[in-house]
This record gives C-alpha cells, sequence and structure tokens, in this order.
C-alpha cells in the first residue's frame, strides 16, 4: 500500500494464500499467451529462436513469496514454464530483506539460500532487484550462476536506506552494482520518470551512462518499462525508439544489441545451463 512517500505493508500472507495468488496468475497469464498465439521460452533453444527474431515470453515471478512455505513449489513453477524468479518485492518473506521496509532477517536467511541453490538446480534465472545490499552481497557469494537486477538505476552515491522516499530506497548502490556485474549479471534500467526522465532521449542517454559504469556486457533495458508513474510512462512502451536514438547517437550495432536483448539472453542460458551441470 502507497502511503506518504513510500509503502507499508499491511498485513501477511496466511499460510499458502501466496501459493494460490500464483496459481490463479499463472492461469490468466498462461491464457492469455494462448490468445496471443505466443510462445514461452523455456530452452536455450527457445532463447535461439527468439534472438533471431521469433517472439518468445519470458515467464518470471516478482517475489518468491509463494515459495515460502514449501521450496518444491519452485519445482512447480518451473514446470509451469517459469524461468525467471525475483525472490524479494514490496513484502516480508522468508528468503530476504527488501529495500522498503526496515529490515528483519540481516539479509538472505537460510531458506534464502536454499531457494537460491534451488533455483540454480532448476535452471531459473534469480533476479535481486528489491533486494537490500546485504542480500545482493550474501547472494553472490551463493549463486553458482550470474544474477540479475532487472529494475531501478545505480546510485552512484552509494547505498540507499528504507526510509526515504521508495523510488531512491529501490536505486542500486554503484558497489553492488559492481559486485553484480563482477560475477557476470546484468542490470537492467527502469523508466521511472522521477529518476530517469520523462523521454526516450532521456532513458537512452541513462543507458549510456550506465554502460561507462558497469560495460557494456553488464547493461540491460530495464522491466517495469510502464504503469509505474501516474500518468503511466507510455512513452517507453516502444524501445525501438530507444533503440533509435541510440543509433543516432553512434552506438555500433553489435553494441545496442547486447543492451537490447542479448545481455538478458545470455544469463538466462547460463541460468538454463547451471541446471545441465
Amino acid at each position: 500500500q502507497p502511503i506518504g512517500r513510500g509503502f507499508k505493508q499491511r498485513g501477511t500472507p496466511k499460510p499458502g494464500e501466496a501459493l494460490t495468488w500464483f496459481s490463479d496468475e499463472m492461469r490468466r497469464v498462461q491464457a492469455h499467451i494462448t490468445q496471443q498465439k505466443l510462445k514461452i521460452a523455456r530452452t536455450a533453444e527457445d532463447i535461439d529462436r527468439a534472438l533471431a527474431g521469433e517472439p518468445h515470453v519470458v515467464l518470471s515471478v516478482e517475489g518468491a513469496t509463494f515459495a515460502d512455505d514449501d521450496l518444491s513449489q519452485l519445482t512447480v513453477a518451473y514446470d509451469q514454464g517459469v524461468r525467471h524468479v525475483q525472490l524479494v518485492h514490496f513484502v516480508n518473506n522468508a528468503i530476504g530483506d527488501h529495500q522498503t521496509a526496515a529490515p528483519v532477517h540481516k539479509g538472505l536467511t537460510d531458506y534464502g539460500r536454499k531457494v537460491i541453490l534451488e533455483c540454480n538446480r532448476l535452471g531459473i534465472l534469480v533476479d535481486l532487484a528489491h533486494c537490500t545490499s546485504a542480500v545482493v552481497r550474501q547472494a553472490l557469494t551463493v549463486s553458482k550462476a550470474p544474477m540479475i537486477w532487472s529494475h531501478s538505476s545505480v546510485n552512484p552515491a552509494g547505498a540507499a536506506n528504507w526510509q526515504i522516499p521508495g523510488w531512491r530506497a529501490r536505486q542500486l548502490a554503484i558497489d553492488d552494482a559492481q559486485a553484480i556485474a563482477a560475477a557476470g549479471g546484468v542490470v537492467g534500467l527502469w523508466a521511472l520518470g522521477a529518476d530517469v526522465g520523462q523521454s526516450p532521449e532521456a532513458y537512452a542517454g541513462r543507458i549510456i551512462e550506465l554502460v561507462e559504469r558497469l560495460g557494456e556486457d553488464h547493461i540491460g533495458f530495464g522491466t517495469d518499462m510502464n504503469a509505474l508513474a501516474s500518468p503511466a510512462l507510455t512513452n517507453f512502451a516502444d524501445l525501438r525508439r530507444v533503440v533509435s536514438i541510440l543509433e543516432g547517437r553512434n552506438l555500433p550495432e553489435a553494441r545496442i544489441r547486447k543492451l537490447a536483448i542479448e545481455n538478458y539472453a545470455r544469463v538466462l542460458r547460463l541460468a538454463f545451463q547451471a541446471r545441465e551441470a
């Protein structure tokens, strides 16, 4: 629930409640995918097809609270096509602390470590977005595959804290971003107007700044591209505009492909390979 300049959790999910929500959402999403005649990316071959121009959808979950009561629910999610799991969101869970509430776990829990290793075993990409700095650092010592931070921006001034306005609390400290990159991961830039600006030109400019800080192999177009602000940032709905702007700034085509899709595809493939290993 939004409150003031941040968020406040109104209640705690009852046992099984988050899993019920997840199951209901999966039915809705899969029905929509079928209706739209899209394909779900489940294998490395599907990634190759997507890179070749055949549209695929990567099923992801924002917050692994659905697995709080039972680690085996990650297998259920995998069997339904999920290949990308974000550990935490705006709700306290058994995995670790998130950025917009007072820490209760001092970072990643023992159960959270098991969740990461199970994601590795299954071949699910782990997403660190919304995690506190402590969770990020601890997760990097656990995971056997590179991880991503799917959305927000990098704060060059250092770590944020949960008591400041929500969008600032959600930024990623530069040293944590560098640690994710050093482990082979990717950081995605969101399109929140209060942060990156209200135009595709501003978004493209921030992408270039991040490339200069972390390198072209570790930056990607982020999730949460729409509906974060009021009004929704519909200017970013068509990312081809951002691509055109980057082309106009003389970025090599190979670099733009990395930023637009290939960096994410690489870490997703590595997650799949962790299962095979």
